[in-house]
């Protein structure tokens, strides 16, 4: 594809096979991402494509057919230069010329425009057997109508100027200015290609044998010595070390690590030696989602495109018209023939819809690349509007800002034996799932079996232990609590712990203080979201004063506590009906429907676990200050949309009248078309130098 035009057709080509439910075509990384039936084929999409003239690769690295297409226009621009510039130099240097000069312009000219230019005459006629016009019709037609020209003024020997060294001007600085943003381009794509070398290709097994990394399997045991990349995702079963995750999480520092936690693979162990065992290999690890991720992101667009996609429609034909009506103007008035050729070859040149086409894709491919590289995965164009609409970010509390690590602290029983108590509150708990539940349940280490377990969504779990009915959760799991335990209670809550109550039956016999620490960075991350004008809310499960508590310690003011799980979408809900617009950032598991009924939904969770589809924006580290990071990244994403769209538009609207009025030569007119896509290249590019505000 070589311009808006192409991805245009390709995508509607595509739209219209049979089976298809979204086609979207991206012109920057020369890919389709295409939604369809099962039933349906990629051989039926691959002849779709070949049927209005354009081809799929069978190598299926873009990286590899990029390089080749690289090498392939250094060629021709190579051949190129060599013949134009002493074409160029015979036809503007009077002193160089000779008796007959013109032949040996046009004998220069023509390898340069039917030969190293043959690729634009050929795919501008494959487009005219499909009644299609794209930038390489604007080209063919305008070095050919150069060529012709001059050739009949040399043969009928009539007494007007040739303008050889047009048509092999023009061809040069498109096929440099491809050349270049071809270059350029590939840099987008860097971010992606560091991850995609990040893995390891061996494993050292626990026994000593070297693997290959295709070989290793779930459940295996591997060893890392300091220094080396772990092979895949596991859990550490052996040894103590620090593991440096910067390149997939973006956290600058390394990370403790003990038996039982988790370790992402192609991270780098600093210091201990590590045993390994394997959770997750292939495609299912935490890199490979991620890349996956980006990629698929990357093909996404942004609503901003649609007024681009729209203009590329129709531009091409548009601009062939005003062409043959600036011909037609500078005949009609009287000037000479070979100032109203000049004027309407210089129209076609300049209206080239390159850069529009590289506009959004190219930034967004940029945008989210660097995005992966600080542990932020975009899901796509369209968040990047989303972003900035939104004026309200809602924080979950429980392992958004706090650890999500609960730990029991305390307990109190003033009228029976507590630590009997702990140990049957400990054995209904084993059951549970809650993060609440699971500390109270690892305070005992041989707790007693358990019958009719049941879990009461948001107001706690009861099960038959040892003959009782035993009941723990909320106060209102209880029709009794003695005064002793409730001020036990509310003391703890009103230090920011969280008390939970336990008894067998309806009387309250045991109060269990269990604590979550808050994390470190989340002051800062309040405070650089509040920097963006963004209004922050925390909103939890957790009773008042225990979210309060937490409220202050953060700097937050609006605490919307005691909400029950289903109860989050209900309250973003509310927000959205009184005009705000809503980021809710959670942990993606019990806040999905809140995440995705808010305008912008953010995963904030493990790196072993980055595909939350109820998400928009998944931080792929526990850090809150990256949710401030990823908003102020999608932002100045799409500002360099805007600036590269403008530009693009901007650029034609103003450089076709000037060609038209005859101010821009044909060789000016080609040189700026190639200058425009460079510029909005380079303006992406910028994106991969954006650094974290809250660092």
């Amino acid at each position: 594809m070589t311009c808006a035009g192409c991805a245009s057709r390709v995508e509607k080509e595509l739209a219209g096979v049979p089976g298809v439910i979204d086609a979207r075509v991206n012109f920057a990384n020369q890919s389709a991402t295409v939604v369809h039936e099962a039933a349906l084929g990629t051989a039926q999409l691959r002849a779709a494509i070949e049927s209005i003239g354009y081809s799929v690769p069978d190598d299926g690295d873009t990286d590899s057919v990029d390089q080749r297409r690289l090498i392939e226009l250094g060629r021709r621009l190579g051949f190129a230069a060599t013949l134009t510039i002493p074409l160029l130099a015979i036809s503007m240097v009077g002193a160089l010329r000779f008796y007959g000069w013109e032949w040996l312009a046009a004998a220069l000219s023509t390898p340069v425009v039917f030969g190293a230019g043959s690729n634009f005459h050929r795919n501008a006629l494959l487009n005219l057997r499909h009644r299609a016009t794209t930038m390489d019709t604007l080209v063919s037609m305008g070095t050919t109508a150069a060529w012709t020209w001059s050739a009949v003024v040399l043969a009928a020997g009539l007494s007007a100027d040739v303008y050889f060294e047009t048509a092999g001007v023009i061809i040069t600085l498109i096929l440099l200015g491809k050349w270049l943003e071809l270059g350029a381009t590939r840099r987008s794509g860097d971010a992606i290609r560091a991850l995609a070398e990040l893995g390891t290709p061996t494993a050292l097994l626990e026994d000593g044998r070297e693997i290959a990394i295709d070989d290793l399997a779930v459940g295996m045991r591997f060893r890392v010595r300091p220094g080396e990349k772990i092979a895949t995702d596991g859990v550490v079963v052996d040894g103590r070390s620090a593991v440096d995750a910067s390149m997939v999480t973006g956290e600058s520092a390394p990370v403790d690590v003990v038996p039982g936690d988790e370790v992402i693979g192609a991270t780098v162990n600093t210091n201990g030696s590590l045993v390994v065992e394997a959770t997750r290999v292939g495609s299912d690890t935490a890199l490979a989602q991620i890349m996956r991720l980006v990629q698929e992101a990357q093909g996404g667009r942004a609503q901003i495109q649609r007024l681009a996609d729209r203009v590329s429609a129709v531009f091409v034909p548009t601009a062939i018209g005003v062409a043959l009506l600036t011909l037609a103007g500078w005949l009609v008035t009287g000037n000479p023939s070979g100032h109203a050729f000049t004027a309407a070859v210089a129209v076609l040149i300049i209206a080239c819809p390159c850069a529009l086409g590289l506009a959004t894709p190219l930034a967004i491919m940029v945008g989210t690349g660097r995005g992966a590289q600080l542990g932020i995965i975009i899901k796509g164009g369209e968040v990047l509007e989303d972003t900035r609409r939104v004026d309200t970010v809602v924080l979950d509390k429980t392992g958004t800002v706090t650890e999500g690590r609960m730990d029991l602290i305390d307990f109190f029983a003033p009228d029976a034996d507590a630590d009997d108590l702990l140990r049957l509150a400990a054995a209904v708990e084993v059951a549970s799932e809650h993060p609440i539940g699971s500390a109270i349940a690892a305070a005992v280490t041989d707790p007693p079996p358990i019958t009719d377990f049941e879990a009461r969504a948001g107001v706690g779990v009861t099960a038959r232990v040892e003959g009782f009915e035993v009941r723990v959760g909320r106060r209102s799991l209880f029709a009794t609590i003695p005064e002793a335990l409730e001020e036990h209670g509310s003391t703890a809550e009103g230090r920011g712990h969280t008390a939970v109550f336990a008894g067998r039956g309806d009387i309250a016999e045991v109060v269990l203080v269990v604590s979550d620490r808050v994390k470190d960075t989340a002051a800062a991350a309040v405070a650089a979201l509040r920097d963006q004008g963004l209004d922050v809310v925390l909103l939890t499960g957790d009773n008042e004063r225990a979210a309060r508590w937490v409220g202050e310690q953060i700097g937050i003011t609006s605490v919307v506590a005691e909400v029950l799980p289903d109860e989050k979408a209900e309250r973003i809900a509310e927000l959205q009906a009184g005009g705000r617009r809503v980021a809710m950032v959670g942990d993606g598991i019990n806040d999905a429907p809140a995440l995705a009924l808010a305008d912008l939904g953010i995963a904030i969770g493990t790196g072993a676990d980055v595909a939350r589809e109820a998400s928009d924006i998944t931080i792929v580290s526990g850090d809150p200050r990256a949710v401030a990071d990823a908003i102020a990244l999608s932002r100045r994403t799409l500002e360099i949309i805007r600036g590269n769209l403008f530009w693009a538009f901007a650029y034609n609207a103003a450089a076709i009248p000037l060609a038209a009025f005859g101010v821009l030569s044909p060789m000016v007119a080609s040189g700026a078309m190639g200058l425009s896509s460079l510029f909005v290249v380079t303006n992406s590019l910028r994106l991969r130098r954006f650094t974290v505000p809250t660092r």
